[in-house]
């Protein structure tokens, strides 16, 4: 019912093309996945997010479970059926929330007690919860309970996050019993070769069918980061998933997957799209600058998302400063539509052997190209 298959490997990057089987149909990596916070990503509609090519969305376990409850998906059908969308769903665990929320939470070997961000409710949060709420909302890939340490972090810190990251997998792993369900581990260490390491020990020690890469994308520099990747693709196993968590920026997408990653999500293209902030294959655009006032050539011209195809940038800036819904929504789209087609691209020429040529013609053309 779920299973992983590599096509390709670069030799000279370490990119990988696969294919990953799941009940509700097949991913093909590297691949990016939109994230639908609250069962819907934002100002997405389900066909339109099959047309701009989403394999699979993500769906967030903490903000679900407070609305509308995991017991109300659940008798809905699961959250397939709750939101309309037929093809796969990873959801998280909650974890992230852990951190995002730390100033509402008390964090112990045993649970995290929190209080909501909603209406200041006391709510207890721990592995045999994520996994309860995780099978309930019935996703095809779950994650493990962890705990996403600060950065910086210092390696005590870093460590004692390790440590209970590990002791909450081995109690997912127990609690979890749905079988048409994956249940990924999620490798933690902050910033520490040494940590890192012994994380991958211990969370591969316990076979998932995929690994999750937390603690990163959390304010470390992007060469930080490039390195704690070099280091996990040597590490991680060849034949199973890696997940870089909570990773949307192009360059960073890029450089994930010469780095072995295969899968990615994050917030970053729908929050910077409602802001007016776009991806293009030339660099970013912020389409509220005077500059386009008068531009009716096409946002850009090598996308084919729906604005690109049939709106021109002085009528997206009009939308904006407007604060027309419109406007939202397509820069949404647009910017969905560069993440998953920047995978989409990235898979093709990792099957073509021609990687390092497109990574290298990419680099160029973002940092060269765009502006504010």
């Amino acid at each position: 019912m779920f299973e992983f298959r590599l096509e390709a490997v670069c030799p000279r990057t370490g990119a990988r093309a696969g294919v990953l089987t799941t009940p509700h149909g097949v991913i093909r990596t590297p691949v990016f996945m939109p994230v639908g916070t609250q069962a819907t990503v934002k100002a997405m509609t389900p066909p339109e997010l099959e047309e701009i090519g989403a394999q699979i969305i993500l769906g967030n376990t903490y903000h679900l479970n407070l609305r509308p409850g995991a017991e109300l998906v659940a008798e809905a059908g699961g959250l397939h059926r709750f939101m309309g969308w037929k093809r796969p769903i990873l959801t998280d665990s909650g974890g992230f929330q852990v951190f995002s929320l730390a100033q509402l939470n008390k964090v112990t070997d045993r649970d995290v007690r929190c209080r909501s961000h909603l209406d200041g409710s006391e709510h207890v949060m721990s592995p045999e919860w994520a996994m309860r709420v995780q099978e309930l909302l019935g996703s095809d890939i779950a994650m493990c309970f962890d705990q996403c340490g600060p950065f910086p972090a210092t390696h005590e810190q870093a460590t004692a996050a390790l440590e209970r990251t590990t002791l909450w997998a081995g109690r997912c792993r127990a609690a979890h019993t749905r079988e048409d369900q994956a249940l990924f581990g999620i490798v933690q260490g902050s910033v520490y070769d040494d940590l890192r390491l012994q994380s991958v020990r211990e969370i591969t020690a316990m076979d998932f069918p995929g690994y999750g890469i937390g603690g990163l994308s959390v304010g470390e520099p992007h060469d930080v980061m490039y390195r704690i990747l070099d280091f996990l693709n040597g590490a991680m196993p060849r034949e199973r998933p890696r997940y870089l968590m909570g990773v949307g920026y192009p360059p960073n997408i890029v450089e994930g997957i010469a780095r072995g990653v295969d899968m990615f999500d994050c917030v970053l293209p729908t929050r910077n799209g409602r802001n007016g902030t776009l991806f293009t294959s030339f660099g970013r655009v912020n389409i509220k600058a005077q500059r386009y006032e008068r531009d009716f050539s096409p946002l850009d011209p090598e996308c084919d998302c729906y604005l690109c195809r049939n709106f021109t940038r002085a009528y997206l800036r009009h939308l904006y400063r407007c604060g027309e819904i419109l406007a939202a929504r397509l820069c949404t789209w647009h910017n969905l539509r560069a993440a998953v087609s920047l995978a989409e691209r990235a898979r093709e020429a990792i099957l073509a052997g021609t990687f390092p040529e497109f990574r290298e013609r990419f680099h160029e053309r973002f940092r060269d190209g765009g502006g504010a």
